[in-house]
């Protein structure tokens, strides 16, 4: 009676050590569907006093490039740059000084290192002469 007991009690505490392992594991897999494995770029661009609905964001992905109007340019500007929107060369290119502001965001990762970059720009011109194809979410050049 005593070795049935023992047995009983052993398969309850693997059973309990099995729904804690399992509920502990279960949220990290969660988190890491949700993002892309390789380097990739939840980007976003916003009117300045525009309605929140009227954002558009795409999942820019560079391993293979797709996910943006842009993908391939995209990544190669940011590729060069090492990841850094900040140091993607100055297009050469003339703006008008109508003030449209726009705000940029990218928020992912590029070599295994974070990326979190914000920055509002006085219109869309200047948003792609300084970030280049990253914040181009539509397929016009």
């Amino acid at each position: 009676m005593t070795h049935f007991l023992t047995i009983t009690a052993a398969r309850a505490a693997l059973l309990a050590t099995t729904a804690l392992l399992l509920t502990c594991v279960t949220p990290a897999q969660a988190t890491a569907a949700r993002e892309p494995a390789g380097d990739w770029l939840l980007v976003t661009v916003m009117r300045d006093g525009a309605p929140a609905d009227t954002k558009r964001t795409a999942l820019l992905s560079c391993s293979p490039p797709r996910g943006h109007a842009r993908a391939a340019q995209a990544c190669a500007e940011l590729d060069a740059a090492n990841g850094r929107i900040a140091e993607i060369p100055l297009r050469n290119t003339f703006c008008t000084l109508i003030h449209a502001p726009v705000t940029a965001h990218a928020r992912g990762q590029w070599r295994g290192h974070p990326v979190d970059y914000t920055q509002t720009f006085p219109n869309p011109c200047v948003m792609t002469a300084r970030t280049g194809a990253v914040f181009a979410l539509d397929a016009q050049a």
